[in-house]
């Protein structure tokens, strides 16, 4: 290759990166789950992903106006009911911009596990979204064992699987 071209090609390389920087990739497997903290729906306290250090986490984000989020969630019971007792926890996180639609949706679709609003935005942001709704699996230390972007039933047994290995880690 010329040398011209090798320039041209470390500039888009490099151009490349910075804009992916500049908009935010989805989080991928084995980092860190970033630090995030949002109020209790009902208003009760804030909680934080590092509070369930220890135990593997599924956490959602959600919205009220969000199709897919209308199944999920009794997938999300399901879920607590079978995994609970083997450490999993389950914080769903409205990013709802009032406390009212996301209180609406929680009436119409009650849920068994923690739900938590976040109006600024600062989860979703340290979890860079790449739509609605999406799913981490966080295991034991903190590490992000998987993402799901939206959410269909033919996920539930790929999603359980996930769970499964790695509740069974130690």
């Amino acid at each position: 290759m010329a040398a011209s071209a090798k320039r041209c090609v470390s500039s888009a390389l490099a151009a490349a990166t910075a804009f992916a920087a500049s908009v935010g990739w989805p989080l991928e497997r084995g980092a860190a789950a970033p630090p995030c903290s949002a109020l209790l729906l009902d208003g009760s306290r804030a909680i934080s992903v590092a509070d369930y250090r220890g135990k593997v986490v599924y956490l959602d984000f959600w919205a009220s106006w969000c199709a897919p989020c209308r199944e999920s969630f009794p997938f999300m019971n399901e879920l607590e009911r079978d995994l609970a007792d083997r450490g999993l926890a389950i914080v769903a996180v409205s990013v709802d911009k009032t406390a009212e639609d996301a209180r609406g949706f929680a009436a119409s679709h009650p849920a068994r596990f923690a739900l938590a609003l976040d109006r600024t935005g600062t989860c979703p942001a340290a979890y860079q979204l790449p739509g609605m709704p999406t799913s981490f699996i966080i295991d034991r230390r903190g590490v992000i064992r998987a993402v799901h972007a939206g959410f269909r039933a033919s996920d539930a047994p790929e999603i359980r699987r996930q769970l499964s290995e790695a509740l069974d880690e130690l």
